[in-house]
């Protein structure tokens, strides 16, 4: 049985199915009692052991906790450990994030732990890497570990924070009730938990913070996508208000340095409301724990230090529980583990469907003088006419998505116009329609573009005054390889200021926006092009 782990790398917490996170907690479990037991034989089933086995951490923002934490868990494997600093990487000189991996990988680095302001950095390293290695017939696959980007994901904090979970809820994983507190809009580490929490049968989320720091709606939506029941409270206060309160709370530090002066003004309102204060110890139970990523900032903590030594002290076994947990994440991805696996793997998401729909048959008598273009588009004898666009939206919105396709299919050059018209059976519904009179061949790559950029249009080729080629589009499940079309997340490493040459690419989501495969940040069909 081949092990499904080895070289694989971990940008977003979704990149370990539920089958195999739990697989991981398993196999903690057992490595933290062998540490507690002192079994070195268990131990050894777990170490990596290789002198040659190189791991690379690059820490191109600030960190303590994750990076030593990872340190430690190679120190464990007794494998080699380089590191890079932000502050002396050639990434200062303007060197690619591509040319500086690949020559490291050439090194025999086997994993990347990257922690770094741009997000998607791994998922571009992981595409970027397999295409390194083909074209110089490299045998080894390189794994990158997302250590935090900007404020996307913390994967493998959310993979501490769910064993963590686990073993206080005694290794039962039929529900969790949980409270988020705190800077809900930057912390990635709760933003791993609208995906990561599905490995709870259950789950009900009470968000704690003030609609300045509340969670991102992509997030969010993804919360509610999972069928978690989400609550909105404005600050703790409002919260204790009620009866039903969490026994498991989970902090984040407010980043308000990142949000400009008007926030700073009221910065002494906004950290009042997500600060835990003594007066609150009583209305709380007894069996109620308090979880926080760390570090607590040293003048602002949002747990306060007093609580240390009270019973809602679960951070510190928290932080203690990462070495356990990168240990066995690193023995699986090296092959030292995983080939007794028993579940489902991960499968990629991709969807595969027909977006372009051609209309086999059109009759001979459908032309565009058939069609109602009387109030002011002429038919014509040779040429297109792209109906149905933007149906049903105001006619303000549906002729700056015309100007949007002129201009993504290169129809600005040539001879034609466009119109608002209304539909036959309600007049008080627009359509938009674009006709260019003369000779159109449009080949697969052009209707697909067609379909990014004008979903749920007609698109009716027109020859000798009638229709000989008729398609009908709709959103398409996936959008790339198009040189116009980028992320407007300006953080993510695909975005055209960054100068890495990443290719756009976008996924389409349950919702019909399309998700950049990178950062995650949300788009609608509209947004996705320069």
């Amino acid at each position: 049985m081949n092990n499904v782990f080895i070289g694989r790398s971990f940008a977003v917490i979704d990149d370990l199915s539920i089958d195999e996170r739990r697989y991981l907690f398993e196999k903690s479990r057992i490595l933290k009692e062998a540490f507690i037991n002192e079994d070195e034989a268990v131990l050894k089933e777990f170490r990596i052991a290789d002198p040659d086995f190189g791991l690379y951490e690059v820490f191109l923002e600030d960190s303590t906790r994750t990076r030593e934490s990872f340190r430690n868990a190679a120190k464990f494997h007794r494998s080699k450990v380089n590191d890079m600093a932000a502050d002396h990487s050639s990434f200062n000189k303007g060197e690619s994030y591509a040319d500086t991996f690949n020559t490291l990988a050439g090194y025999h680095n086997s994993i990347f732990i990257v922690r770094s302001k741009l997000e998607g950095v791994c998922r571009w390293l992981d595409e970027e890497a397999n295409n390194f290695a083909k074209r110089n017939n490299l045998k080894r696959r390189v794994a990158f570990i997302n250590a935090g980007d900007g404020r996307h994901e913390h994967p493998t904090q959310e993979l501490l924070d769910e064993f963590t979970f686990l073993e206080e809820n005694d290794w039962d994983d039929s529900s969790i009730h949980l409270a988020l507190v705190g800077d809900l809009y930057h912390g990635r580490t709760v933003h791993s938990k609208a995906d990561g929490l599905k490995i709870f049968g259950k789950v009900k989320i009470d968000l704690i913070s003030p609609p300045e720091l509340s969670l991102p709606p992509f997030y969010y939506n993804k919360m509610v996508e999972n069928n978690f029941e989400v609550r909105v409270f404005d600050s703790i206060d409002d919260y204790l208000k009620q009866n039903d309160v969490a026994l498991m709370w989970y902090f984040t530090r407010p980043q308000l340095e990142r949000m400009g002066e008007k926030i700073l003004k009221r910065q002494d309102e906004l950290r009042a409301k997500v600060t835990f204060r003594k007066e609150f110890i009583n209305r709380l139970s007894p069996k109620t724990k308090f979880y926080h990523p760390l570090p607590r900032h040293r003048v602002y903590p949002t747990i306060p230090a007093y609580l240390d030594d009270t019973h809602l002290n679960g951070w510190e076994k928290q932080s203690i529980n990462g070495m356990y947990v990168r240990i066995v994440l690193l023995a699986m991805i090296a092959g030292k583990i995983g080939d007794d696996f028993k579940g489902v793997p991960y499968k990629s998401k991709r969807v595969d469907e027909e977006y372009i729909v051609k209309v086999e048959k059109p009759t001979t008598k459908e032309s565009t003088q058939k069609k109602n273009y009387s109030e002011g588009v002429h038919p014509i004898r040779d040429g297109l006419v792209i109906d149905h666009i933007c149906k049903g939206l105001d006619p303000v919105t549906i002729r700056r998505q015309m100007a949007q396709i002129i201009k993504v299919m290169g129809f600005d050059s040539r001879k034609g116009g466009e119109w608002v018209s209304t539909s036959k059976t309600n007049s008080d519904q627009f359509k938009g329609i674009i006709f260019r009179p003369g000779e159109y061949e449009l080949d697969r790559k052009n209707l697909k573009r067609l379909a990014a950029v004008a979903a749920g249009c007609t698109l009716n080729i027109i020859k000798g005054g009638q229709v000989v080629a008729k398609y009908r589009t709709n959103l398409p499940p996936r959008i790339y390889n198009f040189d116009d079309l980028a992320c407007n997340n300006e953080n993510c490493i695909s975005h055209p200021s960054h100068a890495e040459g990443v290719p756009a690419h976008f996924e389409r989501t349950a919702l019909n926006e399309y998700e950049c495969v990178y950062c995650s940040a949300l788009h609608t069909f509209e947004q996705i092009w320069k």
